[in-house]
């Protein structure tokens, strides 16, 4: 089965910086989409940043300028580079995979992570 492991979660100040990844484990074919999207409390789901095998990126326009996105496919690993945080950024982040697209929808998703709690302190 497939596995996605992330980590680099934590507590941070606001303006302060974060790098989460997100390694996908027990994968044979090649991942085509892989991403993160972000439940904050009290709110649904909503897509942080993806990006294609062919480095294609997308991010939610709250965080453009801010993050950046980018993975390394020989080791099925994404990763997203956090700055300029701010405490409306406060969220479980997860990660996910697909083999198929690099949709902005999260239903297109069919691996996630379990989730890993970034807070930002204002």
């Amino acid at each position: 089965q497939v596995q996605l492991v992330e980590s680099g979660g934590g507590l941070v100040q606001a303006g302060g910086s974060l790098r989460l990844s997100c390694a996908a484990a027990g994968i044979i074919f090649t991942i085509n989409g892989m991403g993160w999207f972000r439940r904050a409390p009290g709110k649904q789901r909503e897509l942080v940043a993806i990006i294609s095998s062919g480095g294609a990126t997308n991010y939610v326009d709250s965080v453009k300028g801010r993050f950046t996105i980018s993975r390394d496919n020989a080791k099925n690993t994404v990763y997203l580079q956090m700055r300029s945080l701010k405490p409306e950024d406060t969220a479980v982040y997860y990660c996910a995979a697909s083999k198929y697209s690099s949709t902005v929808i999260a239903g297109g998703y069919e691996y996630w992570g379990q989730g890993t709690q970034v807070t930002v302190s204002s």
